[in-house]
């Protein structure tokens, strides 16, 4: 049975101050929730997202019917329990599933495009902040996020450490490395050569960057996978052929994959909105937002912390996650940490693992 779900929207009161100094006015932030908020309104998880994902978090996907992108994690009776706790997963500013972003309308009734202000991970907590706020929520139960979805975790308790009691943070980093910042540079750099990028403004021309945005999919998508995984699920297997083509068709199996993921991805997702999430995701760096030590960014600090990460994750090793719990330790956090043995790489927080399903069970209760 599927978790009792409800598609919403708030409109925030005020323009919400952003870090490049300037303030975003008509911010709309689109939300899901699943399960019911207590009287008390203290069972509410907040679920950041990770940069290709949505507020779609274990409920049908509107535009391609695919299941939620964590239903086996959230639910009734799961990980994550809705018969406990009110869940909530909101489309991170800068998105294009109803949160404000650069094809939203701009104070003069076009689309932003890329006169959209460029934003940062503590922007997108701050509108969050602001959602709970609308909805009278004032201390989380707790935040949980993997990936990109576990920088907006560590960026809410580094800003707002009064406003979750457990921070779960999966797969995730402090800072974006040079070479996660150079892989994501590629994919920008694919989208902005494809003409039908046309600048930024394609929307409602009828045309926009589909190829562009495939291939930064595409490369995206290798960095989420590890290589004895590909190894073990393509090989060099030939894809519906008994034969080398001697040409440049999906000769391999990995190749068609790839190139089915960036497809499908055009399917979904806006480029302007990937631009900007993936620069908000280089621009990331809890220690340099605090003077540039980690531990002062958790000072003072009162939510217990679980770091997660998988072995065979090379986007944001092991050694990524060791650094935060170094940091919490010297701020004098509670703190637990847990490496688990995964063959499928940084994607590994998304798929079966009843080891991970365990450790969110036990620490979210």
């Amino acid at each position: 049975m599927a978790p009792t779900t409800a598609t919403q929207s708030y409109a925030l009161p005020a323009p919400l101050p952003l870090d490049n100094g300037s303030a975003l006015e008509g911010v709309t932030v689109a939300y899901e929730t699943y399960g019911q908020l207590s009287e008390k309104r203290d069972n509410a998880i907040l679920v950041c997202h990770a940069l290709t994902g949505d507020q779609y978090v274990a409920s049908a996907h509107p535009l391609t019917g695919k299941p939620g992108w964590w239903e086996r994690m959230v639910g009734p009776g799961k990980p994550i329990d809705t018969d406990r706790f009110h869940v909530i997963c909101a489309n991170v500013i800068g998105g294009c599933m109803g949160s404000t972003g650069p094809a939203s309308p701009a104070p003069d009734g076009q689309p932003w495009a890329m006169r959209f202000p460029v934003i940062t991970i503590r922007d997108m907590v701050r509108a969050e902040i602001a959602l709970l706020d609308g909805l009278g929520i004032e201390r989380l139960h707790a935040v949980v996020g993997g990936s990109m979805g576990g920088m907006q975790a560590l960026s809410l308790a580094a800003n707002f450490p009064d406003r979750a009691a457990r921070v779960l943070a999966i797969a995730t980093t402090a800072r974006h490395s040079a070479q996660n910042i150079a892989f994501h540079e590629v994919g920008r750099q694919a989208v902005m050569a494809d003409p039908e990028w046309q600048s930024g403004d394609y929307y409602g021309s009828g045309r926009a960057p589909d190829k562009g945005l495939s291939v930064a999919r595409m490369a995206a998508h290798i960095t989420y996978l590890s290589e004895n995984g590909l190894t073990e699920k393509f090989g060099r297997n030939l894809q519906d052929r008994e034969a080398k083509s001697f040409g440049f068709d999906a000769d391999f199996q990995v190749e068609s994959y790839l190139r089915y993921q960036g497809s499908g991805f055009t399917q979904r997702f806006d480029a302007n909105s990937y631009l900007y999430i993936t620069r908000a995701m280089d621009y990331f760096d809890i220690a340099e937002e605090h003077g540039g030590r980690l531990a002062d960014a958790f000072a003072g600090a009162t939510a217990r912390f679980c770091l997660v990460s998988f072995d065979s994750d090379w986007l944001y090793p092991t050694a990524e996650s060791r650094h935060v719990v170094h940091a919490l330790n010297a701020a004098g956090a509670a703190v637990s940490f847990v490496e688990l043995s995964a063959p499928h790489g940084h994607d590994s927080f998304l798929l079966e693992h009843a080891a991970l399903d365990r450790v969110v069970k036990g620490f979210i209760e």
